[in-house]
């Protein structure tokens, strides 16, 4: 047989190349920033060939590191298919699960207790990220995503349509005097930052494309965008399910218009994935109980 390179090696390549960066790398690998060097440089060594550009501590992969993840990607996929064909079907079964947090926190885990009760020999390890897409078929089975649209690559169920709210703190909206939505102008509006489009969309729906506000900021957390609201800092531009879900007494609608968000939640994975006992199981629940 011929000499293979370390998969724990493989396994370092392959997450830095889809999360694009060496320390959500090491942060998923749970492993020091100079351990995940050391297996890339191992990697290097094995093929003879350097697989990044290395500039000011950042690690960019060069045309030969996409050449190698499209090769031993679908190698990686057989592995793991033929690991779960060998395992016990009877004795428990586990699902790698990426998810959003508000999501997560919101709509998953308030549900799982159904789920647990009907099929009690599934477990789910959970993955917060806000691309976990890019971790389908390495650190995941499944995800959980929320989007414009999906690659067409994969195989995608969308779990919602949404409108988009004006969200703010009740003593904020009563000392700011907020009735109308040109009173935004002079305000910090907050957007989630894989959501960039839901204030313009907002905006344009309102009558008001050109609607300039103090400040728009950008978070990655939609917890810390409702807080950030809730703490009177600004106006939070979400959907209306974010706000219905929170049930924060603190926090109320503006202005009652409702718009068509761009964005949803969908579940995606990829296509062989769903040959996977614990990845059709969770489907087809999340499916049918519409959570």
């Amino acid at each position: 047989m011929r000499r293979l390179p370390p998969l724990r090696a493989l396994e370092a390549f392959v997450r830095t190349v889809k999360l694009g960066s060496a320390k959500a790398a090491a942060g998923e690998l749970a492993i020091s920033a100079p351990a995940l060097s050391r297996r890339i440089k191992a990697l290097e060594d094995f093929i003879g060939k350097p697989l990044f550009d290395r500039k000011a501590q950042a690690m960019a992969p060069n045309a030969e590191a996409h050449r190698l993840l499209e090769a031993v990607s679908p190698a990686l996929d057989a592995i793991a298919d033929a690991v779960e064909a060998v395992t016990d079907r009877d004795a428990d079964f586990r699902l790698k699960l990426g998810v959003l947090p508000l999501f997560g926190s919101q709509r998953l885990i308030p549900n799982l207790g159904e789920l647990r009760r009907l099929y009690p020999r599934l477990h789910i390890d959970v993955v917060t990220s806000a691309h976990a897409e890019n971790l389908l078929g390495d650190a995941v089975d499944a995800a959980i995503i929320i989007a414009a649209a999906v690659d067409d690559k994969l195989y995608s169920r969308r779990l919602d349509t949404n409108t988009i709210y004006a969200i703010a703190a009740r003593d904020f909206v009563e000392s700011e005097g907020l009735k109308e939505p040109s009173d935004l102008s002079g305000q910090t509006v907050f957007v989630h930052s894989e959501m960039p489009g839901t204030f313009e969309a907002w905006r344009a729906e309102v009558g008001l494309p050109d609607l300039r506000p103090a400040s728009v900021d950008q978070m990655d957390s939609g917890p810390l965008i409702l807080e950030a609201a809730a703490q009177g800092l600004g106006v939070a531009i979400m959907h209306g399910s974010h706000f219905s879900d929170a049930r924060d007494e603190r926090l109320t609608r503006l202005f009652d218009i409702e718009v068509k968000s761009p964005y949803s939640y969908w579940f995606v994975c990829r296509p062989r994935a769903l040959e996977r006992r614990a990845v059709r199981v969770f489907h087809d629940w999340l499916v049918e109980a519409d959570i």
